[in-house]
């Protein structure tokens, strides 16, 4: 028999050699199980408890309303957005702050709270608090 001539018994091989994919695959699972923690997208907090004791009202307190139009009471008074501007800015003058306490209604969009909270900042209020109702078991 001569070096370099193929024999007759030599046949070409038919099966995929599944080692080399078996590799890439262990390689990939791999990848995967140490990627997928650092992509998590919650983020872990710790949320306050709510407490179910009510709120002593101090007559000082202002009880801001946003009804479900999205118009303005202050202290049960309705205002419009320019005087209830002025009054955020009297309020904050005072010595002590007295606290503003917002009372939203389910149906008035979000956009008019943050209005409210935004004006407040301006303002200068520092404290500022959010009424809710207890939830009913």
């Amino acid at each position: 028999m001569a070096i370099g001539t193929q024999s007759d018994n030599d046949e070409m091989m038919s099966e995929i050699n599944m080692i080399p994919f078996i590799d890439v695959m262990l390689v990939l699972l791999i990848i995967f199980i140490i990627t997928v923690p650092v992509i998590k997208h919650a983020v872990n907090i710790e949320l306050p408890q709510a407490s179910m004791e009510k709120v002593l009202d101090k007559p000082e307190n202002i009880r801001l309303s946003v009804d479900a139009d999205g118009a303005y009471f202050w202290n049960d008074q309705r205002v419009d957005d320019a005087d209830f501007a002025n009054r955020l800015a009297a309020a904050a003058a005072q010595e002590p702050q007295p606290e503003l306490h917002i009372r939203g209604d389910k149906a008035v969009r979000y956009e008019r709270v943050a209005q409210a909270m935004a004006a407040a900042q301006r303002s200068g209020v520092r404290k500022i608090g959010f009424i809710t109702e207890p939830a009913t078991p």
